[in-house]
């Protein structure tokens, strides 16, 4: 279902793109920009999660497996929230709120049982589950947010759901999974390096990213922002890109260069730190000129298709090798989809950065994106549902 939604999502933005480039317009019931966001920031990722959640998740908490059918009602209403949603993007708004409603009503349904899940778990560290069944509430408000926004036809209510529910809840996760994983990937396939993850990192960077859903809300409903503030946002995303990068080297990047998969959790790790870096800078540059200067949307784009995009890719990679009892590694196929994504990600920073060449850049980014997500779920796709190849129960 992630696969799908994932796939459908990328060919219905490139869609709309390539039809604005040749000056056709189709009917939307919902603002472009809004719709985009909030189909591309929750449509496929909490779906991704639920995969996740519910295989990593019992192992972390020492509970027994999670049957898939136990997950199927919650499961198809976000998958058929999701299609209507479409639907009411391109007929009537109404029709999007009853699909986001259905979409909210089935993430609920599985947050409550995750967090039950976390309740019921008597092992002494349950820090990171415990943030990420917080993270996967605050998702649960932000689509109910959305469906009341699509209610009442408020824009600003419906972009404020998207930052909450992208910055609170889907970068959150990403934060949490990858404070826990990536280290411990690290260790286990590079011998001289250590599973070093203290607490306080975690902590700093769940901290950053709510900051960052708190500014986001902020400039959507007090502009303009004061040259005071943007040096406040300034104050926080500069150390935060330091500590990232830095980060990102101490987990061994360069070391794990040698190991596809763990070099391609690597690479979108460091998308998070450069997203950081450029929003620094883009905030500098509106403090300093008053606004008439910026990096427009490219510090959100390293991050969403960078850091989520390159960071679920790899994991949902290496998981679905795993499960389906294959070998644990990016071979060809898998390491050339990937590069053909990260130059994607590029091509939309690139667009934002330099507006004057912003068509061209931008619809070769979504052929970029659309080409590496339809190849992942074409490969991936088919492994899906079938015994393992190991002869293994699964």
């Amino acid at each position: 279902m992630a696969a799908l939604m994932l796939v459908m999502s990328s060919i219905w933005w490139g869609i709309l793109l390539v039809t604005r480039a040749l000056g056709l317009a189709l009917y939307l019931a919902v603002p472009v920009s809004a719709a985009h966001g909030l189909l591309m920031s929750m449509g496929f990722m909490p779906l991704f999660f639920a995969g996740f959640l519910f295989t990593a998740g019992p192992k972390w908490l020492r509970l027994r497996e999670v049957t898939a059918r136990s997950l199927l009602p919650g499961l198809m209403f976000m998958l058929a929230g999701w299609v209507i949603v479409l639907i009411g993007f391109h007929t009537y708004a109404l029709v999007s709120c009853a699909g986001v409603t259905l979409v909210a009503a089935g993430w609920t349904v599985l947050s409550v049982k995750f967090s039950m899940m976390v309740r019921r778990s008597d092992v002494p560290d349950r820090i990171h589950a415990r943030l990420v069944a917080f993270a996967c509430g605050i998702g649960a408000i932000a689509l109910w947010t959305a469906a009341v926004s699509l209610a009442i036809s408020s824009e600003l209510m419906l972009r404020t759901a998207t930052q909450m529910g992208l910055w609170g809840f889907v970068a959150t996760t990403f934060a949490v999974v990858s404070h826990r994983m990536i280290p411990f990937f690290g260790a286990s396939a590079v011998p001289f390096l250590d599973a070093w993850r203290p607490m306080w990192l975690l902590w700093v960077m769940v901290t950053v990213l709510w900051l960052e859903a708190v500014f986001s809300a902020a400039e959507l409903w007090y502009r303009p922002f004061s040259a005071a503030m943007r040096w406040g946002q300034v104050a926080v995303e500069l150390p935060a890109s330091l500590l990232l990068l830095w980060l990102a080297i101490r987990w061994g990047l360069v070391q794990s260069l040698k190991i596809r998969l763990i070099a391609m959790l690597h690479g979108g790790f460091t998308w998070l730190g450069i997203s950081f870096a450029l929003s620094a800078l883009s905030h500098t540059l509106m403090a300093l000129t008053d606004g008439a200067h910026t990096l427009g949307l490219a510090p959100l784009h390293a991050m969403t298709m960078g850091y989520l995009g390159a960071t679920m890719f790899a994991m949902t990679t290496r998981v679905s090798s795993g499960h389906g009892g294959r070998p644990v590694a990016a071979d060809d196929v898998a390491w050339t989809l990937y590069w053909i994504l990260q130059s994607a990600v590029l091509l939309r920073v690139i667009a934002a950065i330099w507006p004057a060449a912003s068509t061209p850049f931008t619809l070769l980014a979504i052929a970029a994106w659309t080409a590496a997500t339809l190849g992942w779920a074409l490969r991936y796709g088919r492994w899906f549902g079938r015994p393992r190849l190991d002869g293994r129960p699964g």
